[in-house]
């Protein structure tokens, strides 16, 4: 599913984000910002620990904060590593609200045309998809209301239960 909301196509992908040829994925991290299991683990293993060993350098951040490394082996340039939780590995829809802005802010100073969010905070993190879904669709459209560089905002959704929350969530504007 894909939907133009101004000058940007919101889209809707249900598989791996390590896959994507984007300007940037967002890996979900901690505020520490090593890279354990679910998309974190995930990128790890498909872009190399190099990955892990220069967002590492760049932290301890806050939560709700972001940082840009390069992509090692990906086919994205960049990884973009939002800091949804903390080291209790526990999220909520502000924090993933947050990190979902600042990772915008980060795409935007490197001038990026194409992102790719997973779903924050839904795997360790423990929140629910729909309100994954209301928080990172409201700071994307937020974003993308004001003049940006971003043309193609993409939500790469594992499981099916992520897919339909962000769907509904994505019908409503």
């Amino acid at each position: 599913m894909e939907k133009k909301i101004g000058e940007v196509i919101i889209e809707l992908y249900k598989g791996d984000i390590t896959e994507l040829e984007v300007d940037a994925i967002v890996n979900a991290a901690n505020n520490h910002l090593w890279m354990g299991a679910g998309v974190a683990g995930a990128i790890k293993r498909k872009g190399g620990k190099a990955i892990e060993t220069e967002a590492v350098a760049q932290g301890p951040i806050p939560i709700g904060e972001a940082v840009v490394t390069t992509a090692g082996k990906l086919p994205a340039k960049y990884v973009i590593h939002a800091a949804g939780m903390g080291r209790d590995l526990r999220t909520d829809a502000q924090k993933v609200q947050d990190s979902t802005k600042n990772s915008l802010l980060r795409a935007e100073e490197k001038k990026l045309g194409s992102i790719a969010f997973p779903a924050i905070g839904t795997g360790v993190g423990g929140l629910a998809h729909k309100e994954c879904a209301r928080a990172m669709l409201e700071a994307v459209t937020d974003h993308i209301s004001k003049p940006t560089s971003l043309k193609r905002v993409i939500f790469a959704l594992f499981d099916s239960a992520a897919y339909q929350a962000f769907q509904q969530e994505l019908e409503g504007y």
